[in-house]
């Protein structure tokens, strides 16, 4: 699985750490797919949670300047599969996690347990919440994602550039080094 790749444009404003060429880097930037900004309307099966999860992330997105049409129908399994989990929780909040088979003896009118499993809503509840991270984490709504997604500002003054020029030269050899090398 590894780490995800940075988006090109932050490659760029970190100045080319893998020495790649900056002109390959922006050719690789001007071949990019460019997908068509703006969210459609919200679909109007989404109802309740669904429906405000679908205004309250669509709303962070056009912030984020993330807003694009091919990512509409993930928006709408996030916004489902958050409902849903937030169903499940309520379930689960009301009948607890472990649910008990109970048995009647007919005579005695005595309840007698015989097994406890786990409520099926826990699963349910933990795949929805899985599917919700998975999106929130494409779509920049967790901090690290954030900062994956989002270039770092490099500041105009100069001082980090000479600092990175200094940084990346190779070491000249030091008096120190000599004497431990003989």
């Amino acid at each position: 699985m590894g780490r995800k790749r940075k988006p090109i444009e932050r490659q760029i404003v970190e100045g080319d750490p893998r020495q790649r060429g900056k002109r390959k880097l922006e050719q690789k930037l001007a071949a990019q797919v460019k997908a068509t900004p703006g969210l459609p309307s919200c679909p109007r099966h989404l109802k309740g949670r669904a429906r405000y999860a679908w205004t309250f992330w669509a709303e962070e997105l056009v912030s984020l300047k993330q807003d694009k049409r091919p990512d509409a129908q993930m928006l709408e399994g996030a916004c489902t599969s958050y409902a849903l989990a937030v169903q499940a929780d309520l379930i689960l909040a009301k009948d607890g996690p472990i649910i008990a088979e109970l048995y009647v003896e007919p005579e005695t009118k005595e309840v007698i347990v015989l097994s406890r499993k786990k409520h099926p809503a826990v699963e349910i509840r933990n795949r929805a919440w899985g599917l919700v991270r998975s999106f929130c984490s494409e779509f920049g709504f967790s901090p690290v994602s954030r900062l994956r997604l989002s270039p770092v500002e490099s500041d105009p003054g100069g001082d980090e550039d000479d600092l990175i020029k200094k940084l990346s030269q190779p070491r000249p050899s030091s008096q120190v080094e000599s004497t431990f090398i003989q």
